[in-house]
């Protein structure tokens, strides 16, 4: 994209006015969409977002400057402005020398997406079409979309770092909505993967996931509202590990924890959670959604333990939030685009795998609610108090699946949650979803094998 000789004098431009560190961040990207709604292709759609972006740091403040204009005079216009922010006073600045950093390609791409002929790409949105609606005769609307990111990134920065990546993203949106003709009710199966249209080959049939869509909306459209109450839940894998993810995961975030305001801040080597709970945030993973080869400061991804039987044994940190508590990053520092200064996101965050029996979990917890799929819900990252919506749940009786139940929510404390997890089964899935912070919206997988909550309020409806 840009020389590594450009790099050196915008570098040196930024820090032109006393700062303490400048980095360059170069994006060009290819976004594709397509969608098909009731059968018929809507739009298709690319887009080609190209610009820069200059960050100095005062300190431990941070000064960020995005363009659109890359060109040498652009880039050292963005740096002046950077610089300018820390004070009015030039000084002198040393040679900056940039040498290279290669790294090997853990995460292949076989077929670029935009390589496939349209009618291809159209064929895997009929095929979602076909396949829910003939779920069952409630299915009156279905929507689908494929959605492609090829980003390619530029870092520099004046600790001499000069390295790039490439990543090639690929996902299925699939909703289905069932009506009786009084109420709705919607399913959704969004797979995708760090890959190109292999991901089709290898990885995802896209009718078998509308059929998981559709069959959610079915279920849940004949389904009796869910009671309210404190009782056991079991959570399924997969997307269940969204809970995980947005209840306590956050709250490990530099972002959170170097200025001392997430509840688990100054708590490395303290037991956070249940003996059996181990989980880890991990960049690495072949292929994944949230993988990276380099993060979005140019540190290389890495496999971070962040709770191990209980005890926290790491936090997640980029650059900024290591200054801040005088540790090292992570390999944690994404951010959405260049128009976004980076700060310590999450990437491939799981419970890793158990011991226990997923039928055994369900035979022995009594009456309780058997949430199969998770939805969305929010979150307060300094309490960890959150609210999660139940897309797919099923009342339990007695230790027996009675029937579904609709409209659950699942109400609590990240804290307390997982000190509250009794059972960790083997079956261990990933879920791809996009986590919104204060750097943009990035691609982030979560995952768990099924676990077990020995006690959790449960919202729902008195009438249920």
């Amino acid at each position: 994209m840009v020389s590594s000789a450009v790099c050196e004098r915008v570098i040196a431009r930024a820090l032109s006015r006393g700062g303490t560190f400048a980095e360059l961040f170069i994006e060009d990207s290819r976004n594709f969409s397509m969608s098909l709604r009731d059968g018929r292709i809507e739009n298709a759609a690319l887009s080609r977002p190209y610009g820069a972006g200059v960050r100095v740091y005062d300190g431990l403040r941070s000064i960020y400057v995005y363009t659109c204009d890359v060109s040498e005079s652009g880039l050292l216009r963005a740096a002046e402005r950077a610089a300018a922010a820390v004070t009015d006073t030039p000084v002198s600045v040393g040679d900056i020398r940039l040498a290279e950093r290669a790294h090997a390609d853990i995460h292949p791409v076989k077929t670029p997406f935009l390589t496939v002929d349209a009618q291809k790409r159209a064929g895997v949105l009929r095929a979602v079409d076909k396949a829910a609606r003939g779920v069952s005769a409630s299915i009156v609307q279905v929507s689908a979309g494929l959605l492609s990111r090829e980003q390619h990134v530029l870092i520099a920065n004046s600790e001499g770092l000069y390295t790039g990546d490439t990543r090639v993203y690929t996902r299925l949106l699939c909703s289905a909505v069932a009506s009786d003709g009084k109420e709705n009710q919607t399913g959704t199966r969004n797979p995708g993967a760090l890959m190109g249209f292999e991901l089709f080959d290898e990885r995802v049939d896209p009718a078998r996931s509308a059929r998981e869509a559709a069959q959610i909306a079915h279920t849940m459209l004949h389904a009796p509202l869910c009671p309210a109450g404190y009782m056991p839940v079991v959570i399924d894998n997969g997307f269940g590990g969204v809970l995980f993810h947005e209840a306590c995961g956050h709250s490990l975030e530099a972002t959170q924890v170097a200025y001392g305001i997430s509840e688990f801040s100054g708590k490395l080597g303290q037991q956070i959670a249940a003996p059996c709970v181990t989980a880890l945030d991990d960049g690495t993973m072949e292929n994944e959604w949230g993988s990276l080869h380099v993060d979005d400061e140019g540190t290389p991804t890495t496999r971070l333990v962040l709770i191990e039987n209980g005890i926290l044994k790491n936090y997640m940190i980029d650059k900024l939030g290591g200054r801040r508590m005088n540790m090292a990053p992570t390999g944690s520092g994404r951010r959405e685009s260049y128009a976004w200064a980076p700060t310590s996101r999450m990437r491939n965050t799981y419970i890793a795998p158990g011991q226990d029996d997923e039928a055994e979990m369900i035979a022995t917890m009594g009456d309780g609610l058997y949430a199969r799929r998770m939805g969305g819900g929010s979150v307060n990252p300094t309490t960890g108090e959150f609210n999660f919506a139940v897309q797919e749940g099923y009342l339990v009786k007695d230790g027996k699946i009675a029937h579904p139940v609709r409209g659950a929510s699942l109400i609590g404390r990240g804290s307390e949650v997982l000190m509250k997890i009794d059972r960790v089964g083997k079956n261990m899935t990933m879920g791809q979803g996009m986590c919104g912070s204060i750097s943009g919206s990035i691609p982030t997988n979560v995952g768990q094998p099924m676990i077990r909550i020995s006690a959790l309020t449960v919202g729902g409806s008195k009438e249920g």
